[in-house]
């Protein structure tokens, strides 16, 4: 079995407040759960309004597999609007 994660860092010009950062946040995790079937979560919340760092696990069968998808996750989050991609990183681990 292949256990992946991933540390997303985003960038959010359009939040004025951390009730706007929080909305597209939730929007974020929603999309990727529902069209990936990936557990997702924030991480690090330190109060930046532009700031949001997104935790992603997943696991498969074959690291081709879960490399694929993976990538998919990160062609999504780059085609979202409202928001700039700056970080992905990854790391796959075989049990």
């Amino acid at each position: 079995m292949i256990l992946a994660s991933a540390r997303v860092t985003l960038h959010l010009p359009e939040a004025r407040s951390l009730k706007d950062k929080r909305q597209v946040v939730a929007s974020v995790l929603r999309r990727l759960r529902n069209s990936h079937n990936v557990s997702a979560v924030e991480l690090d919340e330190d109060g930046l309004w532009q700031k949001a760092v997104l935790g992603l696990a997943m696991a498969g069968r074959k690291r081709q597999e879960v490399e694929a998808a993976l990538a998919r996750i990160r062609r999504d989050i780059e085609g979202l609007t409202g928001l700039k991609y700056l970080d992905f990183e990854t790391d796959c681990q075989t049990l």
